[in-house]
């Protein structure tokens, strides 16, 4: 569907740009983008490995574990089912860690080792708790150091890249809270009545 809302986007913008004598512009303008576009994917790249190689780092040196440890009282909450069993509680704190940092692109890996490890302890298709509230919190994490926006807004050109992280983390604390609390009551209104 985005796909072919995307392509008709397109189609429109060269109709237009064709009708109203903007087809030089428009030539260069998509020239231009995609040169921005390859310097900025070189960027991210360039730190997306540095991050992800970051990530591979603390989880093979065992400070996951450790990490595990500290988060344990507020993930247990948040995970109840994974953290009682211990199945894909380490994946989970690394997720979280690496949202925490703002790492998104080093978080997916793990949140999908978790839910894997995860959807095989559930029988049937059907998702778990842990798995759904995983990837609420997943999408609308709680980031305490932007690393990707901070990137960005450096490769533009910003002058002062780092000026978002507080509005960063009120965004992000309140979208974080909304969330757990959301997927808290409706986990709460379907559990079965006893």
């Amino acid at each position: 569907m985005l796909g072919k809302s995307f392509g008709v986007l397109v189609i429109i913008s060269v109709a237009f740009a064709l009708f109203t004598g903007g087809g030089e512009a428009l030539s260069s303008g998509a020239v231009d983008g995609a040169s921005r576009a390859v310097t900025v994917a070189l960027s991210l790249s360039g730190m997306m490995c540095l991050w992800g190689g970051i990530m591979n780092v603390f989880h093979e040196s065992g400070a996951t574990r450790r990490l595990s440890k500290v988060l344990s009282p507020a993930l247990s909450k948040l995970f109840p089912t994974a953290f009682s069993t211990g199945c894909a509680k380490e994946e989970i704190s690394s997720a979280v860690c690496a949202n925490i940092l703002g790492i998104g692109n080093a978080a997916t890996p793990l949140a999908l080792a978790a839910m894997k490890k995860m959807g095989s302890a559930v029988p049937g298709d059907r998702a778990s708790d842990d798995m759904i509230m995983l990837t609420l919190t997943s999408v609308s994490p709680l980031s305490i150091l932007p690393t990707t926006v901070i990137a960005l807004r450096r490769s533009a050109g910003c002058a002062d890249p780092f000026a978002v992280i507080v509005p960063v983390w009120i965004c992000s604390g309140a979208t974080f809270l909304f969330t757990v609390l959301l997927a808290s009551a409706c986990r709460k209104a379907c559990s079965p009545k006893k």
